[in-house]
């Protein structure tokens, strides 16, 4: 991939935008017609849903699957870090305000998903996930201070070609272009592997509870995929009538599965 196409793919996002795009489109659905079974009952589902809770599907999911979502998090990091050091964002600049910026530049949006990776599943999946983000972000950095890569408002007025005084050791500019094939590996291949695996694994994007149903003259007791809470109840996706359904008194269960993964 040849300079003027790492700066244009570096502008537009890189793949890592058109990924997460098509990502955030299809796995929702795929998730949703998997668990409950397709057809009418995805379009049932959504109704129940209403549009404005639609995401939940795909928040459900990611804050559930502790891979998912740590890999989501550090391509995220890396394509947004990308995106703007396209428009001029790293600090080309030496002496020590220049270092203090691109550390700052560098350091604070790991450490923000880092934190909220370890508040929702841990300190360890925290730590390795603020790492990852740091470690590809610091290796946009690398190119651009070389001058590798140029940001856009440079290009226009034909200079920034890099820091003239840097000169990063060479085992820091393999490291930089491993990043370039690390990033690209996490984003088109892992990440959709990540995201489709837990489509297809048979567990409810959200709780499921057991509430007394009323069906007619019949009352008892069914299992819901909870979509909404209305009042005092809830309102879900009924795994024994399969229809949506109101319940009351519910009580959460423990596991969120609903069918045996499509691998098996």
């Amino acid at each position: 991939m040849g300079e003027q196409q790492l700066r244009k793919a570096d502008r537009k996002g890189g793949p890592g935008h058109t990924v997460l795009l098509a990502l955030a489109l299809a796995v929702p659905v795929t998730k949703l017609a998997y668990t409950v079974g397709g057809g009418d009952a995805v379009r049932d589902v959504l109704v129940g849903m209403e549009p404005a809770n639609w995401p939940d599907i795909l928040v459900g999911m990611v804050i559930t699957d502790p891979l998912l979502g740590s890999v989501l998090a550090v391509v995220v990091s890396r394509v947004v870090f990308a995106l703007f050091a396209a428009r001029g964002a790293v600090p080309l600049g030496g002496g020590l305000a220049g270092a203090l910026r691109r550390a700052a530049l560098t350091l604070v949006n790991p450490i923000a998903v880092g934190i909220i990776d370890a508040c929702f599943f841990g300190p360890w999946w925290g730590l390795a996930t603020g790492l990852g983000a740091f470690v590809l972000r610091q290796g946009v950095v690398v190119e651009y201070r070389t001058g590798r890569r140029r940001p856009h408002h440079h290009e226009q007025d034909g200079a920034g070609h890099g820091d003239p005084g840097y000169r990063p050791p060479d085992w820091l500019r393999r490291a930089a272009g491993a990043e370039q094939w690390a990033a690209l590996s996490l984003t088109v291949l892992v990440l959709p592997f990540l995201a489709f695996a837990s489509a297809l694994d048979g567990q409810a994007w959200t709780g499921i509870v057991e509430c007394r149903v009323t069906d007619g003259t019949r009352t008892g007791s069914d299992r819901l995929i909870e979509l909404s809470r209305k009042g005092d109840g809830v309102v879900g996706w009924n795994l024994d009538s399969e229809q949506i359904s109101n319940g009351l008194g519910c009580v959460s269960e423990e596991s969120r599965y609903v069918r045996e993964p499509w691998w098996r």
